[in-house]
């Protein structure tokens, strides 16, 4: 029992000491801040691809799963190459015979040249011979080719990954007969990634052709500088839009093609009530701020807030006046005004 009055109270004195620290304030104060134009968006991947199946056969083995890392060249699954290897051995088969017969058809067109030189057989024997060898090479180089596609066909079996990247999707499972055209896995290069937007026409002009793109990634908290923009030179009739690919910067981490995102161009800029973001209060429908007086007394008071901009500053529409003081962290102040 005093074991637990003893922690109590030292809870308690911490809780008053944490209370009695100065609390971290901000000025509400107009500032220059950046115009911009707001569009949602979704990420996706610049290298994004399917695999798919180039011959016929059974998958007799998977390397990768969805999430794993693949670097390129890499083997990422094996379609049964027995059929294609037997098809292989009976194209260079038909090598073997075509050469043979194509050696055999100019050693006597060579005889006949001779004999032909010496009158020994006409004209037409010596055509004849001629046109064998000529044949005869021809299917040579016939014989030759189709080995060369086959055995294009039996490295077929042996389904490589194109690019480093991520596995996606996985379309297919050990045991399955795919046909050519089958699309067996899904792709993507984490590396580069970029947003495409829809973009009103009459905004063009406003954004310009090298517009400053700032991209907020709301499920991470996150704001990217773009790297790059690129206008489709193409407008939907229907929209009266023109679509717009916002490059974000190499290697961004936690970004995967499909999130939500807005692309904020700046088309100008204003002064603005401004206050840091980190001073805002959500609780369910209420949005507020803890307002510090010159007595140090703290007060709860409910805000319009607009937009927020990159460096982490939000505007604010109502309820603040220019000159007053707001707490940086609102869970230490509202621990502060009880």
């Amino acid at each position: 029992m005093k074991k637990s009055w003893i922690i109590c109270l030292l809870l308690l004195s911490a809780a008053t000491a944490h209370a009695n620290e100065p609390l971290a304030v901000a000025p509400v104060q107009y500032r220059e801040v950046e115009q911009t134009y707001s569009v949602e968006g979704l990420v996706e991947a610049t290298r994004q691809s399917t695999v798919s199946a180039q011959i016929s056969g059974r998958i007799k083995e998977i390397n990768f799963d969805v999430g794993d890392r693949v670097n390129k060249g890499q083997v990422i699954l094996r379609i049964d190459e027995r059929e294609t290897a037997q098809a292989l051995a009976g194209s260079n088969a038909q090598v073997l015979q075509a050469q043979a017969t194509l050696q055999n058809a100019k050693a006597t067109y060579e005889r006949s040249k001779q004999l032909f030189e010496q009158k020994f057989i006409s004209q037409s024997a010596l055509d004849k011979a001629q046109a064998d060898y000529q044949v005869a090479r021809a299917q040579a180089a016939a014989s030759e080719a189709g080995a060369g596609q086959a055995s294009l066909a039996h490295g077929y079996s042996a389904v490589m990954a194109p690019y480093s990247g991520v596995v996606a999707a996985r379309l297919v499972e050990v045991g399955e007969m795919v046909m050519p055209g089958k699309p067996m896995m899904v792709g993507f290069d984490p590396a580069e990634m970029r947003v495409v937007v829809s973009v009103p026409q009459y905004k063009l002009p406003d954004i310009g052709t090298h517009p400053k793109v700032m991209v907020e990634v709301p499920s991470l908290s996150r704001w990217v500088k773009a790297a790059s923009t690129t206008v489709q030179p193409l407008a939907d009739a229907r929209t009266h839009s023109t679509l717009m690919r916002v490059d974000l910067p190499a290697n961004e981490a936690g970004v995967y093609p499909g999130m939500f995102v807005r692309a904020h161009f700046v088309v100008g800029k204003a002064s603005r009530l401004v206050i840091p973001g980190s001073a805002v209060l959500h609780r369910s429908e209420v949005v507020a701020v803890y307002v510090v007086d010159e007595k140090g007394r703290v007060k709860l008071r409910q805000v319009r807030l607009g937009e927020a901009s990159a460096d982490g500053a939000v505007e604010v529409l109502a309820g603040l006046n220019p000159g007053e003081q707001v707490a940086m962290d609102p869970i230490k102040a509202g621990i502060k005004s009880k």
